[in-house]
């Protein structure tokens, strides 16, 4: 496979743990501060106990069980012997999974609901939900949970995927997303 493609950045077959653990923590991290900062955000009330819970069990459930059964099957690393991806996710679905064509994995951002648009929604809906929270109810911990989100948020989009992720994925020939980060080239 690597002799037909061409790319200056090394492509990992098997991400290195190092990887992994900065992609996988700092998504659960996200999550955990999303939750937390909509319960604390909301006085501690039934209320915010409620959305927060839901918020978790939302953007865990999307990353961690829904991208392995509709993402996952059809991503180069299913079918890959040995493959590791940045999230691990490929192993996690090769047990839960069907394999799927190829020609599939491109559709995982097409329509409102797709999961590349969860999973953003997964990121951004606490820090959006966090900006009235900050307004009725100003903290200096609920602003340090904002400001820790959206520097997530950021490392992601300008760290993450465009230095340790994407840029080193197989899968960057056919994701959609490798393609307006620019880093199929790479």
């Amino acid at each position: 496979m690597s002799g037909q493609i061409r790319t200056k950045a090394k492509l990992h077959k098997r991400y290195p743990l190092f990887s992994l653990l900065i992609y996988n923590g700092t998504t659960i991290l996200h999550f955990l501060l999303g939750g937390l900062g909509i319960i604390y955000g909301y006085n501690l009330s039934t209320l915010s106990f409620a959305f927060g819970i839901l918020y978790l069990v939302f953007a865990f459930g999307e990353m961690y069980v829904l991208m392995p059964l509709k993402v996952c099957p059809s991503c180069v690393y299913y079918r890959m012997a040995g493959g590791l991806c940045i999230s691990g996710l490929n192993v996690v679905s090769r047990k839960i999974a069907h394999a799927q064509s190829a020609e599939v994995f491109p559709k995982r951002s097409k329509g409102l609901l797709c999961p590349n648009n969860l999973y953003m929604f997964s990121l951004a809906a606490p820090i959006v939900a966090l900006i009235p929270a900050l307004l009725l109810h100003f903290s200096l911990l609920l602003l340090i949970v904002f400001l820790a989100l959206v520097i997530l948020m950021i490392v992601r989009i300008f760290v993450i995927f465009p230095k340790i992720a994407c840029v080193h994925c197989y899968a960057k020939f056919l994701c959609p997303q490798a393609d307006q980060m620019g880093v199929r080239e790479l």
